[in-house]
């Protein structure tokens, strides 16, 4: 998975120092894991600013509930789930926003994707694998956030069905569910998509 959990001694060295109020190891924790979590948040709101804010909050958020960490499960287990639920909170909020104050307008940001690293020697095939790229973030942004939170979680950070559930809050099956049907919408939307 990632980097952070290949050094659980260290991470769990650092909660402890964190807990006993030592803001220095606090820090040293958040840097270890700030990637892993921005990309999670980033995945979900599609805006590089909002993900940034976001973090913050989540981990003003984590420093203030380090205290219920026991260590039964992985640190980055017990800090995606807050993640993905200030994600979510956001785009609710931004959803009543708009529906309230904008009623006529659509909250379709530009999303720019993110190109793969190229692995074809001409430009054409470059250009093309830049745009299946955009077209497929285009695909992911317009699934409902649940399903991209889920989908997220599952392919882009690697987690197994257990630990998306642990993040989510949700029981497995409702996970293969969401999966599922994220799986069917992106490849459809994916058609669709220009």
């Amino acid at each position: 998975m990632n980097a952070p959990d290949a050094q659980p001694d260290e991470t769990l060295a650092l909660v402890a120092r964190a807990q006993a109020g030592e803001e220095t190891a606090f820090g040293a924790l958040m840097r270890l894991h700030y990637e892993p979590t921005f990309r999670t948040v980033y995945a979900i709101v599609h805006n590089e600013h909002d993900a940034r804010d976001i973090c913050q909050e989540v981990w003003l958020t984590v420093w203030k509930e380090l205290k219920n960490f026991r260590g039964a499960s992985k640190f980055t287990t017990w800090v995606h789930p807050i993640a993905v639920r200030k994600a979510l909170d956001h785009l609710r909020k931004r959803r009543r926003w708009y529906d309230r104050f904008l009623p006529f307008a659509s909250p379709g940001e530009d999303h720019p994707g993110v190109a793969e690293p190229a692995t074809h020697t001409t430009a054409r095939d470059e250009a093309e694998s830049s745009e299946r790229s955009a077209r497929l973030h285009r695909a992911l942004a317009a699934l409902p956030p649940k399903l991209r939170a889920a989908l997220t979680l599952r392919e882009l950070q690697g987690f197994s069905y257990e630990e998306v559930a642990a993040a989510l809050s949700l029981p497995v099956g409702t996970v293969m569910s969401r999966l599922y049907h994220a799986r069917r919408q992106l490849a459809q939307k994916f058609k669709e998509t220009p």
